[in-house]
């Protein structure tokens, strides 16, 4: 699948080894005393925009812990999210709201995401909540954009409720609808993992098509580290909270430091024959 070069751009352009993200020393714990739990323990990486970056681990890692304190959705116990070089780690209110237009997530079900009652149309005129001083038309054109940029036509699908489009219809339309505010950085958090083979093919292409065609930022949530292989421009491997081993995703997959990422790589045959 292609993605209209035309509709991507209006993402964002990428500039070579500019830090668009960093975070530094992040920690979440769950509980206290005795039954504390350190979902994520003092994680620091930075992700470059227009690149995609892959966390990866097996369940219970701390992957989407990890993607919910960067989207702002839980509060960190220790350390700091720096976005565009502004620390974001405490927002509130109006500049929680303001800083959503800038990072937006796709979750890994996207059933669940839609309200049942509502067509493509209404869910996505709800994310236009986030914006201000957009006219109504320019709403619809970027709706129709962000659309085209999935390879999607407005007119085929803005009509239609969730139970007549299939799983990947209804993931590419949720990446639609993040793309309709025009952010900065895109959170995938197993975006692909409730779809079979070839619609997770698909949801890999498109994301991977926008990134070529668009620079947009995009950090990539997964337990596949095959998935990873295929998308990465750099990986991070996390292991009960913490980051293990990073680089650039070739270093990683064929030279490997750690046992852990040897482990995962291990379920990826092919990249050994």
């Amino acid at each position: 699948m292609t993605v209209s070069t035309e509709a991507a751009g209006a993402v964002g352009t990428s500039t070579a080894d500019e830090t668009l993200l960093r975070v530094d020393g992040l920690t979440r714990i769950f509980g206290r005393g005795a039954n504390a739990v350190r979902a994520v323990d003092g994680v620091t990486f930075e992700l470059q925009r227009g690149h995609v970056s892959t966390v990866v681990g097996e369940s219970g890692s701390g992957k989407s812990t990890l993607a919910r304190m960067i989207l702002r959705l839980l509060d960190a116990s220790a350390g700091t999210i720096t976005v565009e070089g502004r620390d974001v780690t405490r927002l509130r209110g109006a500049s929680l709201k303001a800083y959503w237009r800038e990072v937006q997530a796709v979750f890994q079900d996207p059933f669940s995401a839609f309200n049942q009652f509502f067509t493509v149309r209404r869910l996505m005129l709800r994310s236009a909540d986030l914006l201000h001083g957009v006219s109504r038309d320019e709403v619809h054109q970027r709706m129709s954009d962000s659309l085209e940029q999935v390879g999607m036509r407005a007119k085929d699908i803005l009509d239609k409720y969730p139970h007549q489009l299939s799983g990947g219809q209804r993931q590419r339309v949720m990446i639609a609808r993040a793309l309709m505010v025009r952010p900065t950085l895109l959170i995938a958090d197993e975006a692909t993992s409730m779809l079979d083979a070839s619609l997770r093919a698909n949801i890999l292409n498109v994301l991977t098509d926008l990134k070529a065609a668009g620079g947009l930022t995009i950090l990539f949530i997964t337990h596949d580290i095959g998935q990873a292989c295929y998308i990465s421009d750099r990986l991070l491997v996390m292991k009960e909270g913490r980051l293990v081993e990073t680089g650039p995703a070739e270093q990683v997959i064929f030279s490997p430091r750690e046992e852990y990422t040897r482990h995962l790589l291990a379920d990826v045959p092919r990249l050994h024959d």
